[in-house]
Formats: C-alpha cells, sequence, structure tokens
C-alpha cells in the first residue's frame, strides 16, 4: 500500500518571509508653524522622512489654542521641512467646520460673500472667501458698499503684512473684526467671517524660510471686539478649494494690480 507523506515546509516558509511593515516605520512629530507656537499636533509613522515631505494634516483651532470656542474652526497644515525627527509645516488653508455651518443658517437675511486672490508682503498667494450676514434683508446698494469695504481692508492688509501676520489675523478674527466694525455703519450685522481660506503658491525658498522661523513672529492676540452671529451654508460645489457662491465677487489684490470681476 502506497503512503502518501503531507509536508508543510512551503507554508512555513513563506510565513517566514512575511515582513512586519509597521517594524520598520518611525515617529516623526509634526508641529504647528512658529506663529502659532510651534504646538505639537501628533506623530506620524514613516519609512523615511522623504514620505512625509508633501502630506497635508487636520487640526482644529481649538487644538492650537486650547479654547473650546475654537473647535469649530479646521486647520490645514503642510509637512514642508524636516528637522531631525520633528516635522514643521506650513500653513494649508483652513474653514468652517459643515456641523457649525448649518446650524448657523438663518432666514430673512442677506449673504454677502467675497471671494478674494491675494498676495502677501513675502510673496505667498492666498485665497480667501469673506461673508457677512446681516440681521434683515437689505439692499443690492448696500452689499456692494459692504464688498467695497471688504475690498479696502483686505488690500491694506495684504499689502501691510507678511503671510504669518496675516494668517494669524485672519484665523483669530481680526481681519473679520475690523469689516465689521466698518460695515456695520452701514447696516446692522449677525456676523462677520473669514469661512474659507486656501494657499494657492508660495515662494521658491519656502522651505528655508519654515525652518528659519524657529520663534513665534508675532504675538497671539484675539480680536479686540468680540462678533456674535452665524454663517449660512452654502451647498455650492468648490471650485478649486474654495465655495463658490452666487452674486459673490472675485477680487485679485498684489502690489501692482487690482481686478474686480462681477
Amino acid at each position: 500500500m502506497e503512503v502518501r507523506r503531507i509536508t508543510l515546509s512551503s507554508k512555513s516558509s513563506k510565513a517566514k518571509h512575511i515582513r512586519d511593515k509597521w517594524r520598520s516605520k518611525s515617529w516623526f512629530n509634526v508641529v504647528a508653524p512658529s506663529f502659532f507656537g510651534n504646538v505639537d499636533l501628533g506623530a506620524i509613522p514613516a519609512e523615511t522622512t522623504d514620505q512625509l515631505i508633501g502630506r497635508v494634516v487636520e487640526a482644529t483651532l481649538y487644538d492650537i489654542t486650547g479654547d473650546f470656542s475654537h473647535h469649530y474652526l479646521k486647520m490645514f497644515f503642510k509637512l514642508s521641512a524636516m528637522d531631525g525627527k520633528t516635522a514643521k509645516t506650513l500653513f494649508k488653508g483652513h474653514e468652517y467646520s459643515r456641523d457649525y455651518l448649518r446650524s448657523l443658517v438663518r432666514r430673512r437675511t442677506t449673504k454677502v460673500d467675497g471671494l478674494f486672490n491675494l498676495t502677501t508682503r513675502d510673496g505667498f498667494k492666498l485665497r480667501i472667501a469673506v461673508s457677512v450676514l446681516t440681521l434683515s434683508r437689505i439692499k443690492t446698494s448696500q452689499e456692494k458698499i459692504i464688498r467695497n469695504i471688504m475690498i479696502k481692508i483686505i488690500k491694506e492688509k495684504a499689502v501691510a503684512l507678511t503671510m504669518d501676520q496675516f494668517v494669524q489675523e485672519m484665523v483669530l478674527g481680526k481681519i473679520a473684526s475690523d469689516i465689521y466694525n466698518e460695515s456695520k455703519q452701514i447696516v446692522p450685522l449677525r456676523h462677520v467671517g473669514i469661512r474659507k481660506s486656501k494657499l494657492i503658491n508660495t515662494p521658491a525658498n519656502v522651505s528655508e524660510i519654515v525652518l528659519a522661523a524657529s520663534a513665534p513672529i508675532v504675538e497671539m492676540v484675539e480680536a479686540t471686539e468680540e462678533i456674535d452671529g452665524v454663517e449660512e451654508v452654502d451647498d455650492t460645489e468648490e471650485i478649486d478649494g474654495v465655495e463658490e457662491v452666487d452674486d459673490t465677487e472675485e477680487v485679485v489684490i498684489n502690489e501692482d494690480t487690482e481686478a474686480v470681476e462681477e
């Protein structure tokens, strides 16, 4: 009678060749930009540092400031340089959380939107979306006056401030407060805010700039006047990272030219 032998050597050899990918990875700490105090944003695993450059991490402004009232503001940071086991980041953009937007919808009010492309003093190009909500319906002529106020203030800020300074005033509400204080003389307002922003272009030496910035450039200061109010959600599709809304005026702002497209 023929006896058949069964061997498990093939299976055991395959099992030996299984490699645990996690063992070859290391953990790298991710920190916020220097103008946010180099706050630790967490850790990311990677096999090499080259795999980290270009990644985008998400956090909330609450994670940076520790103020729970900032939990609705989502922040995006791009890993742009390595310093040993620490990954330096560059501000990529921000936006209001969708739940926050949907919870603040009101009827019988007017929402004035402005979409702006701007260049900061140090050559960074940003696209920001500003929203002003009123207490009641307003006329088209009043909307136009409010948009002109947006253009004036944002142009002044873009010419005078660097990228770090502009972002800090933008997310902490200083720019929105300036627009509010001037626009409230036209009509009663409920809320003013920069609901979304996106970094669309950077200088060629951006990695050197990130590594050189090791200390906060400006002190983090809240807006002098709190603005209570709400933001109305817009269900329009996103175009290049910024929501496009009806009756939105796009303004390109830099040191040399200013173009307005309705």
